[in-house]
């Protein structure tokens, strides 16, 4: 398994104790977590952690921690849901990065090589990636990845009540080339 992952600017690699505190400064941010149902506490976000770094060890793959310069952004990578919908069994990529990082085209960096790493190393055929209705800046990373959207396959979240303004999520795919 690898436990690293080098781009252009970025280090993709497994999560070390120092990144919890920055990681839950991060999830606490309500900018940052705009599209998600809530910010996160800090032992919540620690217990993230914990399930990302188990997710490795189970199944050689899961959200790298991300660095720049030296320093934890965010995070990127693979990841199976835990929750059941019509795409599901599935593994998704995800991203989330501190606001200092946005607008630098890392979040598209680090989510290739994690698919090039997924459709490589690990041997999928196949990733999506979804998101709320509203979070266009995520949408525009899939589309950036390659990955193609089909409003048929859209969804309600089913971790989210009826009525719950994030409930609607939008499906985008990609499949391994050759």
């Amino acid at each position: 398994m690898a436990n690293s992952i080098k781009t252009e600017r970025l280090v993709l690699r497994r999560w070390r104790e120092e990144d919890k505190e920055p990681f839950a400064v991060l999830n606490a941010d309500p900018v940052v977590m705009e599209h998600f149902p809530a910010t996160l506490s800090r032992e919540e976000s620690d217990a993230l952690v914990e399930r990302i770094e188990a997710g490795f060890d189970e199944r050689g793959f899961g959200w790298w921690a991300v660095e720049a310069d030296g320093r934890f952004i965010g995070f990127t990578g693979l990841q199976v849901p835990r929750f059941t919908a019509h795409f599901t069994p599935c593994v998704e990529i995800g991203w989330r990065f501190a606001r200092s990082a946005w607008g630098r085209g890392y979040a598209t960096e680090a989510a290739r090589a994690s698919l090039e790493d997924g459709f490589g190393r690990v041997g999928l055929t196949e990733v999506v990636s979804f998101t709320a209705v509203p979070n266009v800046r995520s949408q525009a990373v899939m589309r950036r990845l390659g990955m193609t959207h089909d409003p048929a396959g859209d969804f309600d979240h089913p971790v989210l009540p009826e009525g719950h303004p994030l409930r609607r999520h939008v499906l985008y795919r990609i499949r391994r080339q050759g």
